[in-house]
């Protein structure tokens, strides 16, 4: 029997998403001036297939697809094809800096969803005061 669902652990391999999109933003900012740099990103569709591949499904035949379950590592992957700048560098600084606005919000809409939980998990200990 789990204590706590898998509410928990989705928020958190969320927080670690963006957590590491933010560091490689950063990282590609702090480029921004590096010849023939290419910027990098972070793969969100092996994210969304993890999240779709942890839903449960009660399977009522065997003929039934099963949900499978996987832990994919976040992938940083290098922006190929190409280039902003004269030196060969590919990093965009507005759509850089977009992104990590984009990013910030969703992690403090996570961080705000895990207090939420922690503090519904509180309220339940204390008897609902």
């Amino acid at each position: 029997m789990k204590l706590f669902s898998d509410t928990i652990h989705n928020l958190e391999q969320g927080l670690n998403y963006s957590s590491t999109k933010n560091k490689v933003i950063a990282q590609n900012l702090s480029n921004v001036d590096t010849p023939n740099y290419k910027a990098k990103d972070v793969s969100f569709k092996k994210q969304l297939e993890h999240a779709q591949n942890s839903f449960q499904a009660k399977r009522t035949n065997e003929n039934h697809i099963p949900f499978g379950h996987s832990d994919q590592v976040i992938q940083i992957r290098e922006k190929n094809g190409v280039t902003y700048n004269h030196n060969g560098n590919s990093v965009d600084i507005d759509k850089e800096m977009t992104e990590l606005a984009e990013n910030q919000i969703y992690y403090q809409a996570l961080v705000e969803r895990i207090n939420g939980k922690f503090n519904s998990i509180k309220s339940v200990l204390n008897g609902g005061n």
